[in-house]
C-alpha cells in the first residue's frame, strides 16, 4: 500500500510579542517536516529558528553525504541522517553567532521529522513537542528538555506544579549552546489516518492534551484543525508566538508532491 500526506502550517506573532521567533518549513519530496522556537535578544533568536529550519531542509535537497557518527553506527539509515542534519544546523548556528556579536547568545529549540519508505523518523531538541493523533487516541511522541520536566521526571515536582512553575520557560538543551547537542530520535511506521503534530510552546501553554486531541480530530481537514489549535492559544491569552505543522498520511495510488517553506 502506498502512502502519501498532507500537510499544512500556521504561524502567528502572538499579542504579547513584538516579534515572531518561531519558524518552519516542510519538503514533501524530500519528506521533512520541521518546527523551530528561536531564542536570544536583538531578533537572535529569529536568526536561530532560520538557519535550523533552512539548513535541515537543504541538507535533503542537496543529499549532502552524511557524517559517520559513532554514536548512531547501529542506529536506522532515518535516524543517523536526521541527527546529522539536526548536527549541521547547530554547527551554523554556532558559526553565525561567533561572526555577529549582536547574536551571541541565541539558539532554538527544534522538532523534526521525516517520512521515508512509510515510515516516520522524529527528532527534537527543546520544549517544543511532537505529537502523534492515531485513531482516537492522542500520544506525546516527545520529552521535554526543560528545567520544570526533569523535576517532574525525577519526582521532584508533579505535572500540575510544572503546568504552574515560574521555571517553565528554562530549557536544558537546545540548539546553539553547546557544540554537541544532539536531538533525542524515535523511528515507527506510519498508518493511513495518522496525524502528526510539530508545535511551541506557545500553543502548548495554552491548550491541555485533551484540548488538543479533540481540536485535532473534530476539525473536520487539517486546515481547519491547524487554525483551530492557533485560535484557541491566541484566545486564550496569545502570551507567545504561536506554530503548528499538521501532516496527515492517507492511502493513495499516486502522490503529487509539492514543497514549500515558511
Amino acid at each position: 500500500m502506498q502512502l502519501g500526506l498532507e500537510v499544512v502550517g500556521r504561524s502567528e506573532i502572538g499579542k504579547v510579542r513584538q516579534s515572531n521567533e518561531d519558524c518552519w518549513g516542510f519538503d514533501l519530496r524530500q519528506g521533512v517536516f520541521i518546527v523551530c522556537d528561536g531564542m536570544g535578544g536583538h531578533a537572535a533568536g529569529e536568526v536561530a529558528s532560520k538557519i535550523a529550519v533552512d539548513t535541515v531542509l537543504s541538507y535533503f535537497r542537496d543529499q549532502e553525504p552524511m557524517a559517520a557518527n559513532a554514536a548512531l553506527i547501529d542506529a536506522p539509515l532515518g535516524a543517523q541522517l536526521l541527527s546529522d542534519a539536526v548536527s549541521k544546523a547547530n554547527e551554523n548556528i554556532l558559526q553565525y553567532a561567533e561572526g555577529h556579536s549582536t547574536t551571541s547568545g541565541m539558539g532554538t529549540t527544534l522538532v523534526a521529522a521525516r517520512f521515508d519508505d512509510g515510515r516516520f523518523t522524529t527528532a527534537h531538541i527543546g520544549d517544543s513537542r511532537i505529537y502523534l493523533l492515531r485513531g482516537e487516541t492522542l500520544v506525546q511522541l516527545t520529552e521535554d528538555h526543560s528545567l520544570v520536566m526533569e523535576q517532574v521526571r525525577r519526582g521532584i515536582m508533579t505535572v500540575e506544579e510544572a503546568k504552574h512553575s515560574t521555571a517553565q520557560h528554562i530549557i536544558t538543551r537546545a540548539l546553539g549552546t553547546e557544540d554537541d547537542s544532539p536531538p533525542d530520535l524515535a523511528e515507527f511506521p506510519a498508518e493511513p489516518g495518522d496525524i502528526l503534530l510539530l508545535t511551541t510552546d506557545g500553543v502548548l501553554r495554552h491548550l491541555e492534551d485533551p484540548q488538543i486531541h479533540d481540536l485535532m480530530a473534530n476539525s473536520g481537514s487539517l486546515q481547519a484543525a491547524c487554525d483551530a489549535l492557533i485560535d484557541s492559544a491566541l484566545d486564550a491569552g496569545g502570551e507567545d508566538n504561536a506554530t503548528c505543522l499538521l501532516i496527515g498520511v492517507k492511502s493513495e495510488d499516486s502522490s503529487d508532491p509539492l514543497s514549500n517553506t515558511n
